[in-house]
């Protein structure tokens, strides 16, 4: 039986503690794992940002035990997406793959009420990715 491959989408920012881990979370939430979802950084924190998982908290996303993962090569050839958020990071270029960048605030010192409009931001994106890669007629 040959199974149709998901559509995969790598979301990257420098420290991968706020807008990639926030957009993660929405993509596995709201596409119901018919999307495969991973996140990195070019240079991750030590931990992902708490006023992001108290933002995502608030709509019922649960991200606290995600952790920041390094940017790796790999993670760039096995998907399908490669999503930047606004932090103009070096990402490597294959042949194939679709690049979007998302000119997005940075959480980072912000507090909750500061990370609730980047938040709502990022889920109109997710939503219109989700509408995207996933035709409603399949």
């Amino acid at each position: 039986m040959n199974a149709v491959t998901k559509p995969s989408v790598l979301f990257v920012c420098v420290h991968n503690a706020g807008r990639s881990q926030m957009a993660a979370a929405f993509l596995s939430t709201l596409a119901a794992g018919e999307i495969e979802v991973r996140s990195a950084g070019s240079a991750p924190a030590d931990s992902v940002n708490p006023a992001a998982v108290a933002a995502m908290q608030e709509i019922g996303i649960d991200m606290s035990a995600e952790t920041p993962k390094i940017l790796t090569t790999d993670a760039v050839k096995e998907s399908d997406v490669v999503i930047t958020m606004g932090c103009g990071d070096a990402c490597p270029i294959y042949p194939g793959k679709r690049y979007e960048d998302w000119p997005l605030d940075d959480p980072a010192g912000e507090g909750v009420e500061g990370v609730r409009p980047i938040r709502d931001e990022i889920r109109t994106r997710i939503e219109a990715l989700i509408a995207d890669l996933l035709p409603a007629d399949k």
